[in-house]
Order: structure tokens, then sequence, then C-alpha cells
């Protein structure tokens, strides 16, 4: 493909090729290196379908479209002046930076690169901007907030719960989610179902159960889920009275925006990926957690959280 630094300016890429909650954790670096390099043309190499969100996180910040590690990144070598890896701390995502043979390299230490040993049980907005501050770049792990979107929500003020999430070790039953909707919309909330095109079925599933949508038509409203563009999910998280979550990239959506959540988390750890301060509480059982991010079935920890505990903790988030 053409070189993108064809423009004039050096080409600053960061390798990310991860999803949207990988990509809200790492608004903090990224704002980092956008200050650090403002005359670089920069670029992140993830999947092709978060260019939106990109533009929540500000600083005039491209897509270049990369799926996974499995290939080299299509540039030509040595057109990258600098090379940030923020995939993580193993051989793939080294390979792939090392072949662009960058004028600078930052990343973790290892086989031909230098910088900070890699510590397994860091909060994820830490060790990427830990990672700057050893090679000399400035960032700040609480500068996570994300820029207003450019649309409206169709729904301001309702109540999300999103019933998805990208692996089975996720999934709180859907039963226990629609329990949950149908206390909070007796409640008063008016709830909404949102989720990518993949997770529409268990939203409809959720709204039924709860009995939101009219079964001869569940396009009513209630259910969002796939039919959403990601910026329009990002307004209707922006400006929610409530999100309830698994650990996806919806809850990392109401973190930047400072909206209310109840976030259960199963295999991954509250303490590497959980919410920042504020009007956010965690529902979990540390005990129970097997850990196992691609397993098919919920994790213990997950499951081990009921529908009481999270009615309790939106009263506790009422108050």
């Amino acid at each position: 493909m053409e070189n993108p630094a064809s423009d004039g300016r050096p080409l600053l890429l960061v390798l990310r090729a991860l999803k949207l909650g990988d990509l809200l954790v790492a608004v903090p670096a990224l704002r980092g290196l956008r200050r650090a390099f403002p005359g670089h043309r920069m670029m992140y190499a993830a999947q092709s379908w978060l260019a939106e969100a990109l533009e929540l996180v500000g600083g005039d910040i491209e897509l270049f479209p990369t799926q996974g590690l499995d290939d080299p990144i299509d540039l030509p070598s040595g057109s990258v002046d600098v090379a940030v890896n923020l995939h993580g701390g193993g051989p793939e995502s080294r390979q792939r930076v090392a072949e662009l043979k960058a004028r600078r390299v930052i990343a973790h230490n290892g086989p031909g690169m230098s910088g900070p040993e890699w510590q397994p049980s860091l909060h994820e907005r830490v060790r990427w901007t830990r990672l700057l501050q050893w090679h000399g770049i400035a960032a700040d792990p609480l500068d996570y907030r994300l820029e207003t979107p450019t649309v409206s929500s169709p729904v301001p003020g309702a109540t999300v719960v999103h019933a998805g999430a990208a692996y089975g070790s996720r999934l709180w039953p859907v039963e226990r989610f629609a329990q949950v909707a149908a206390e909070l919309s007796a409640a008063g909330h008016h709830v909404v179902l949102t989720g990518g095109a993949a997770e529409r079925p268990r939203a409809l599933q959720t709204a039924a159960l709860a009995a939101l949508s009219n079964s001869a038509n569940p396009d009513d409203g209630a259910v969002l889920a796939g039919r959403q563009t990601l910026a329009e999910f990002a307004a209707t998280i922006a400006e929610a009275k409530l999100v309830v979550s698994a650990d996806t990239g919806a809850a990392h959506l109401a973190s930047g925006y400072a909206r209310p959540s109840v976030v259960l988390f199963g295999p991954a750890s509250p303490s590497e990926w959980g919410p920042p301060p504020g009007p956010h509480i965690v529902l979990t059982d540390e005990e129970l957690r097997r850990g196992d991010i691609f397993a098919a079935d919920p994790d213990p920890a997950l499951l081990a959280v009921s529908v009481q505990d999270v009615l309790d903790a939106v009263s506790r988030l009422s108050r």
C-alpha cells in the first residue's frame, strides 16, 4: 500500500491490534504520545472497525487497518520513524514491531529492544504510561476521559444493560440480565439493550425475558444491539443514566464518560482492568476466579455475582 508518511510528516505507528476495551485503557498512553510527537503523523494499528472510536481519543490519530499479528504490518521497511508496542510483551508483537525497522522503538525490554521489564500484574492504564515514562515521555494514567461523541444519544438518560461479551467466559447468564432489566424497568428506568450485531440475539432474548419488547415487534426501541454505529453506541453510553455490563467495551466507555456503572468481572482481574475512581462498582469473587479468558463457559468469579448483588449496587449508586 502507499506509504502513509508520504504527506511529508514522519510517521509514528502504535501497534495494539486488539478490541474496543483495549483501546480505551490505552487512552492515557495515546495522549502522552500525541503530546510528545506533535509533528508526527500518528497512526494506530488495529482492526478497521475501531476508526470511529479513535475520534473519541482526540488528537488527530488515524487508524491503520491491522488484523491481528499473524501477518507483517503492511508498511515499507524503514518508513516508520517511531514504532510503539502497546500490544503486549510477547514475541509476536515484538517481531511485528522489529520488522518495521523504525528509527526509534518504544517497547518493553527484550531481544533487540530496550525498555522497562514487563510486570504481569499492573493495571493496563498504568502499564502503558509506565512504558512511556521509562522512555522519557510524560503520560498520566488518569488522563482517560473521552471526547464528546459527534452524534447525540437516541435515548438520553436511558439505563444501558449490555448483556453481551466477546468471549463465553464473560457472559453472565442472560436470565440474570433479564431479571435485572425487569427490576430496573419496574423501578422507572428506561432500559435499553446495547451490543454489536453478533450480540443482538442475546440482547433480544434478554429484552423478551424482561418483557421489555413486544414479541411481535422486538425492534420497538428497547433493543439497540446490532442497530448502532460505534459512534452512536458511544453516545448512548455517554448520555446514560446508568450502565450495567460485564468487563467489556461498554464498561470502559462508562469509565471514559464518568457514567455510573455496575461492572461484572469474571476471568480478568479488576486490579488490572477495572474502572478508575468514580461512580463505578465492581462485582466479582476473586477467590473463585479461574482466569481463562478464552473459555467457552462463564468464569466462576462471574457466576458468583447474583441478581441481588447487582440491584444492591445500583441502589448504592443512586444514593
